[in-house]
């Protein structure tokens, strides 16, 4: 069994709502449920009753209905809340008293702006009749291409509350990106930014904005966040006309799609993916109340950029009444320990960040809880790629003894988590500490049946839950939907997780099981190669991937070492002892090679798939999905993959 390395006190455990919702569940059913798995297993097991009681201690605002859960032919067809009518906007803006805080926006050259529940209000309603105006009405598709700032939240809510359906993407993207993904969906106005500003650099955005404009040729308006222009008329002057505009919500069905969310496109054409904007708010809502305890007192942070999913999760926070902090910019500038910084200053008591981020920061030595006022922070969320357990021991080493370190895996496709924390549980080194309730998880072996504890399967979800895609944009046949999904086992969401069941009742995660290596016949997850690779000091990130070779496969092992150094015959005979003693002798490399850099996505994981199309000799699907695509170039005809 895994280290424990963090426990819930009694006298939280006692005040924790899910506490409070077993003995609420208990005492109504007459059902003894005295540990987090009775809950969970009651949960999935009355999908109905779980998610009608997260209706109302969440305090959804709208008519419920009769008809809470309807079971379908398929996991597809499935309904949830089908005569339900709500708006999910009018859920975000009712919690928050009028004079306290809603939103803090930081940018990276220190700017910071502040946003009341009352000054919100008023801004949305402006917004919402600034839409209205240019002729948006319910279905009509919004967009933003913007940096994470307070308008792109006001936008979004004033588009959520008219029925308009609302999508967002970082500058970062490149021209063709950026089409590849919103003229897809037509939308009729779009949202920008001139510039924006990242490591020090201001990055000129006026070429490809021009060009955007002009391309997507169902816009009826183009409006600049910030700046002024010839060209576009920016947001305070759009708005200006509508000052003092009531605040007023369109009710809609359960399921009427509140965003259009975009798969990585590393794999071709970046799919887009509906989701119900009110099934989103309910998923989440559970999460924030029950996985994190989550309330009004709370101040909230998660780096991410308008681009990746966890930008609407941060923006459903709103929610609960708490506080919710932007960020925009680089996470280590002008200094590594930026973030933390601000989770001082700002007081945050959850404070989310990446994977890397912690790896990065262990690798740069920093210890906050030496150098930072953190008494504040409750919770440090984790995703977009695996913690490594030494990830775990220095968060409770050098970041916080007393934290409660949430290691979270969700994604894009449900807007939301399937794994996350558990508040009256332990954290054990290196897992992650439970199925979120109403999710029924399991590890699959490769016969489709319930792995053992321990061993590595695929993640896969055995019930429907609010937030699955409604479907995916011109997929009038569900056939993309049901392939993304549903072709690995009958029936059965299949995620794409290479993962084992852990005794301790959490999960371990061990990579993509896309990017799974198979190494002399058994099946390697490579985040199990990269937590060995980057505990040298001498390496800051690896990649291992698949060749194809003499009739089978190898592993290419690539790494990038500190500025300074090179792959020496000794680091490299280091390297593949520390796999074969630590891991095993299939975890060993055929070869090790320095490379310049690591192609990753615009949300900061790393490609494997298309570096192991480019060593094969086979054309990457999808470039313009790459944070930087040039990278790859390197990788092609490489004389070292000859031998």
């Amino acid at each position: 069994m895994s280290e424990r390395l963090w426990s819930p006190n009694p006298t939280s455990v006692e005040r924790a709502s899910i506490t409070k919702l077993s003995k609420l569940i208990s005492k109504r059913t007459g059902t003894d449920l005295p540990e987090y798995a009775d809950l969970h297993k009651w949960s999935v097991e009355n999908l109905g009753d779980f998610w009608a009681q997260v209706w109302d201690e969440t305090g959804i605002v709208g008519d419920k209905g009769s008809q809470i859960y309807s079971e379908g032919k398929d996991f597809i067809s499935s309904e949830f809340f089908s005569d339900a009518k709500l708006n999910v906007a009018q859920n975000l803006l009712n919690k928050g008293t009028e004079d306290s805080v809603a939103i803090v926006s930081i940018l990276e050259d220190g700017a910071r702006r502040e946003l009341t529940w009352k000054e919100l209000r008023k801004v949305v309603a402006s917004t919402a009749a600034a839409l209205k105006d240019e002729g948006v009405a319910e279905g009509d598709r919004i967009v933003a291409w913007a940096p994470n700032i307070i308008e792109v939240i006001v936008y979004a809510l004033a588009g959520l509350s008219i029925g308009a359906i609302v999508s967002t993407s970082s500058p970062d993207f490149a021209t063709d990106a950026v089409l590849d993904r919103f003229g897809q969906i037509e939308p009729k106005v779009l949202l920008a930014a001139k510039n924006y500003r990242y490591n020090g650099k201001d990055i000129d955005c006026t070429n490809r904005l021009t060009e955007i404009s002009n391309r997507l040729t169902t816009l009826t308006k183009t409006v600049l966040v910030t700046d002024s222009s010839t060209d576009f008329v920016t947001f305070t002057d759009w708005i200006a006309p509508f000052d003092g505009a009531p605040l007023a919500f369109t009710p809609l069905p359960f399921s009427h799609p509140g965003f259009v969310l975009f798969s990585s496109g590393t794999t071709g054409k970046p799919k887009c993916i509906i989701h119900s904007a009110a099934g989103v708010l309910l998923k989440v809502a559970s999460e924030y109340r029950y996985q994190l305890d989550l309330s009004a007192d709370d101040r909230v942070f998660f780096y991410t950029t308008c681009g990746w999913m966890m930008w609407n999760w941060l923006f459903f926070v709103l929610s609960t009444g708490a506080t919710i902090v932007l960020y925009d910019g680089s996470p280590v500038s002008p200094n590594a320990s930026r973030l933390f910084d601000i989770a001082e200053k700002e007081k945050l008591t959850f404070m989310g960040v990446s994977a890397k981020f912690i790896d990065n920061s262990k690798k740069e030595n920093l210890s906050p809880a030496l150098t930072h006022d953190l008494s504040a922070l409750r919770i440090i969320g984790s995703t977009g790629s695996v913690l490594a357990p030494e990830s775990f021991d220095y968060i409770y080493s050098h970041v916080k003894s007393d934290v409660h370190l949430v290691s979270m895996s969700g994604g894009t496709d449900i807007c939301g988590c399937f794994l996350m924390g558990v508040p009256t549980r332990p954290v054990y080194r290196g897992e992650l500490q439970g199925a979120c309730l109403g999710l029924a998880m399991d590890v699959f072996d490769d016969q489709g049946t319930s792995a053992k504890y321990d061993e590595k399967g695929e993640l896969v979800c055995l019930k429907p839950f609010p937030s699955k895609p409604l479907g995916f944009w011109g997929d009038l046949d569900n056939e993309k939907y049901r392939g993304a999904y549903f072709n690995g086992f009958p029936g059965v969401w299949t995620h794409g997780d290479f993962a084992a069941k852990s005794q301790t009742g959490g999960y371990i995660l061990y990579g993509r099981s896309d990017a799974t290596l198979n190494s002399k016949g058994v099946r390697i997850g490579t985040a199990e190669i990269y937590r060995i690779v980057e505990s040298f000091d001498e390496i800051t990130e690896s990649m291992a991937v698949s060749q194809d070779w003499d009739g089978d496969t190898r592993v290419i092992l690539f790494v990038i070492l500190k500025p300074g150094l090179i792959l020496t015959d000794e680091l490299s005979k280091s390297i593949k002892s520390a796999l074969r003693a630590h891991a095993s002798p299939r975890h060993v490399p055929e070869k090790i090679i320095a490379a310049l850099e690591l192609p990753r996505t615009k949300s900061n994981k790393l490609v494997e798939l298309a570096v192991t199309d480019v060593i094969n000799g086979r054309k990457v699907r999808n470039r313009d999905g790459l944070a930087n695509p040039d990278a790859l170039d390197w990788f092609n005809d490489r004389e070292e993959l000859r031998t």
